[in-house]
């Protein structure tokens, strides 16, 4: 195991036994509960692109585009969430962002034209990107240190969760609906999370350090940080990067239903949802700096093919490269809290995951939309798989914070 990779407690959770992984249990569902709105508001554009490109005639750069701006919302309010935390603590802070983005959603699902449409995905990225940090800041303040691995697993529900439920969710919907009710519908359940949350949630009443010059230079001049945005980019390039496109992948190159592209997409998330414990698990047992590798490995080798598999094989792939891709986060997070002091953690948040997004979900759907243009869909997941599998040579690289001198 890594040799740093079970900490001391900052908050003093491994000797108290109120602060036992179980008896926290609670406040972490709700939290995952939050999280899942949070992530499937911003992957549900997906399902929905090939019925919006009908009705707004979008090209596949004009579908790549709207996650783009997703990301760049969720940029803007990530890299500043310290300034809001700091004053209204972590707690607060959760219930803005939850109650923002269900209004966001519930706004989009009126939007009439592609430039209302971008405008609110925008919003709905910006309401988002409140959450994250003040959520891992709060979640690893209540879990004792050598529980983090199972503890994030657990959070990690949420994007897992809504893999598969997005694509379910539209194909429901739309059976009565149009894809504006998709939306309308997710922000109103938004919405309702605020005051469970407010009410039943049992941490994050501290504030987070505001980012200042001097938190920001001890950032900046940590090469462990930049390695793990490039890493973090790598992880969401493998996940929401992928998955925004594929539906669109399947339809337009391998001749598929729209139907079926999402059915197929949904389901091969379901595993998702249990393997990510193994991620977890493996984060503690033999660390986050060797699960990392060859989670990234595997993961940029299972990418490629998706890239250069036929019609027969397609479907095997789509099943298992989201199997290994999942694990990633566990053991990122994991070692994010850990290449950093427990002060700065928010911080680190706000600045690793914003780069990452915008990079991984917004820079990597408009260059896999650009390249499918040109007329070789399959081609950009080739490259994109090469970069997964060349980051796995870097996770040697950063070193966590007591190992730092």
């Amino acid at each position: 195991m890594d040799k740093s990779s079970k900490p001391s407690d900052a908050h003093g959770g491994e000797k108290n036994p109120e602060n036992s992984f179980f008896n926290k249990l609670g406040a972490l569902l709700i939290l995952t509960s939050i999280f899942f709105f949070n992530f499937v508001s911003r992957i549900t554009p997906a399902p929905l692109i090939p019925r919006m490109g009908k009705d707004l005639n979008l090209t596949h750069a004009d579908a790549g585009t709207l996650f783009f701006m997703i990301s760049l919302g969720y940029f803007i309010t990530l890299i500043g969430s310290g300034f809001v935390s700091s004053r209204f603590n972590h707690k607060r802070t959760i219930i803005i962002s939850d109650t923002t983005l269900g209004f966001a959603l519930i706004g989009t699902s009126f939007c009439t034209g592609p430039w209302t449409l971008r405008l609110g995905l925008f919003v709905v990225g910006m309401a988002s990107g409140l959450y994250l940090p003040s959520a891992i800041a709060t979640l690893t303040a209540l879990i004792p240190s050598r529980h983090w691995g199972k503890a994030l697993a657990i959070h990690d529900i949420a994007p897992n969760l809504s893999f598969v439920a997005a694509p379910l969710i539209c194909e429901a919907v739309l059976i009565w609906f149009s894809w504006r009710m998709v939306f309308f519908l997710m922000g109103f359940g938004a919405i309702i999370m605020s005051p469970v949350f407010a009410c039943y949630s049992g941490g994050g009443e501290f504030r987070g350090e505001a980012p200042n010059f001097a938190s920001f230079q001890q950032l900046f001049g940590n090469s462990s940080v930049w390695v793990m945005v490039f890493l973090f980019s790598l992880g969401v390039i493998s996940t929401m990067g992928i998955y925004t496109m594929l539906p669109l992948y399947l339809v337009t190159e391998h001749g598929m239903d729209v139907n079926l592209a999402n059915t197929l997409v949904a389901l091969s998330r379901i595993p998702s949802i249990v393997i990510v414990f193994f991620g977890g698990w493996a984060s503690d047992r033999i660390g986050p700096r060797r699960t990392l590798k060859i989670v990234l490995l595997v993961t940029g080798l299972m990418t490629v093919f998706l890239g250069i598999a036929s019609r027969s094989l397609i479907r095997y792939i789509i099943f298992l490269q989201p199997l290994v891709a999942v694990c990633f986060f566990p053991a990122g997070f994991a070692a994010m809290s850990l290449i950093v002091p427990a002060k700065l953690r928010n911080i680190a948040v706000s600045l690793i995951i914003p780069l990452a997004i915008v990079v991984g979900g917004g820079l990597a759907p408009v260059f896999i939309g650009f390249i499918s243009d040109m007329g070789s869909f399959g081609l950009a997941f080739i490259i994109c798989g090469g970069l997964i599998t060349a980051g796995s040579f870097f996770t040697g690289v950063f070193k966590f914070y007591d190992q730092q001198s």
